[in-house]
């Protein structure tokens, strides 16, 4: 095996830190491999957008591919690395069989980002007004393909132990399959805290995601119509900011000063903008993983008023920076008393710094990750051999997507 290993992360877009959690997410797996001597190669199909990073600053190589193009097995084979990494299923999806063609030894990661099946399950039954249950994850299309693309690879990165729990338990997925992987931080002391503004020097109420994904819109759409009147009502001098990227006009369309109400757009820097706010909105009514809006308040020292799908696997159990109510009526309560109350405020602020260190602590997972891909590249073999599952499905999807890929690819000429 070379001294120097080669890892080609196929990204479903470029990633973008300062517009999504999930580009973040993406830099923070680089800085990991990289930091581990890993030669890195990002490929993706996607179309360069104004605010991607640039990769060749972090020391990566950007290489732009084609869907459906046999010109993908020319360049993995040249390439030859030792680790494939894809980003969600989709990816590994359209690229996988590929890759086991050309390169079948090389060990294959998925990054789920979050579990997309419990996104859409839920999303459909909150849009069918009715209580999410186990059993729906069990119908959901999207989860019969995700389930099988993670059978298909030797490990599967999962951002929440919740999606931990569903994958071993309803799934019952073999747990040597599975790496519980969080967003990864920087430790923080209390003192750390009086860097940050204070309480006298902060301002406003803000709301910060991208509006691409749709629990972020329904989000703002609830602030408007549910919680923000009740907030204006008993603080008539509240402000709140809303920002994303990606902002489509529907969400322009809620911007209305004279209430109080901002529609901001892009945050040129999310974390300056949540370091001056006092106040971190999340009412999050559906979704899946973890909300990187709700861990940068930590980071931030801001306290946040939040669901319990926002909290969701994100504080093991310590108390949380800030509120977490479901009732609309009690959130618009506890927001502003945490608006106002300064020893409140400061005890959240504290509680943040705790769930940091406890929960998302870089040393106490890099280490682990890095230790799981070596077995592998070690001894391959014998995991495989252990995942018939994972070879069945292989063999069945090996055959339909590379078929169809071929199709695709003769009409298109």
């Amino acid at each position: 095996m070379n001294q120097i290993k080669k890892l080609l992360i196929v990204g479903f877009v470029w990633p973008e830190p300062k517009s999504s959690a999930a580009g973040g997410r993406m830099m923070q797996l680089i800085s990991i491999f990289k930091e581990n001597g890993f030669e890195i190669t990002f490929a993706s199909a996607a179309q360069d957008s104004d605010f991607m990073v640039d990769l060749s600053e972090f020391g990566v190589i950007k290489k732009s591919i084609e869907l459906n193009s046999s010109s993908f097995d020319g360049f993995i084979k040249e390439l030859n690395p030792e680790v494939v990494l894809f980003d969600r299923f989709m990816i590994e999806e359209q690229f996988g069989w590929r890759v086991i063609e050309n390169c079948p030894k090389a060990i294959r990661i998925l990054d789920t980002e979050d579990l997309h099946c419990l996104r859409t399950a839920r999303q459909k039954a909150f849009k069918e007004n009715r209580t999410f249950e186990f059993s729906d994850l069990l119908s959901e299309e999207v989860a019969k393909r995700e389930i099988a693309s993670i059978l298909r690879c030797d490990v599967s990165l999962i951002i929440s132990e919740f999606e931990m729990d569903i994958l071993k338990n309803v799934f019952k997925i073999n747990e040597t399959l599975l790496f519980y992987l969080p967003f990864l931080v920087d430790k923080m002391k209390e003192e750390d805290l009086l860097e940050l503004p204070s309480f006298e020097s902060r301002n406003d109420f803000v709301f910060i995601g991208n509006f691409l994904h749709e629990p972020n819109w329904n989000t703002v759409q609830y602030l408007k119509e549910a919680i923000w009147p009740s907030i204006k009502k008993d603080f008539p001098d509240a402000v709140l900011k809303v920002y994303g990227a990606y902002p489509s006009q529907k969400v322009l369309q809620l911007h209305q000063p004279k209430n109080g109400f901002y529609i901001m757009g892009r945050a040129e820097d999310a974390h300056e903008i949540v370091k001056n706010a006092k106040v971190v909105l999340a009412p999050i009514r559906f979704g899946a993983g973890l909300k990187g809006k709700l861990l940068e308040a930590m980071q931030c020292g801001t306290p946040s008023a939040t669901t319990t799908i926002g909290s969701e696997a994100m504080h093991a159990n310590l108390p949380w920076n800030g509120f977490i109510k479901d009732n609309p009526e009690e959130f618009s309560e506890k927001a502003i008393a945490l608006y106002q109350d300064e020893n409140l405020w400061k005890q959240a602020q504290k509680n943040g710094i705790e769930i940091i260190n406890k929960c998302y602590q870089k040393s106490n997972y890099s280490a682990q990750l890095i230790s799981v891909v070596n077995s592998l590249l070690i001894d391959s073999e014998s995991h495989r051999l252990h995942n018939f599952m994972g070879n069945l499905l292989q063999h069945h999807a090996f055959k339909s997507t590379m078929y169809m890929s071929k199709w695709i690819e003769a009409k298109n000429k």
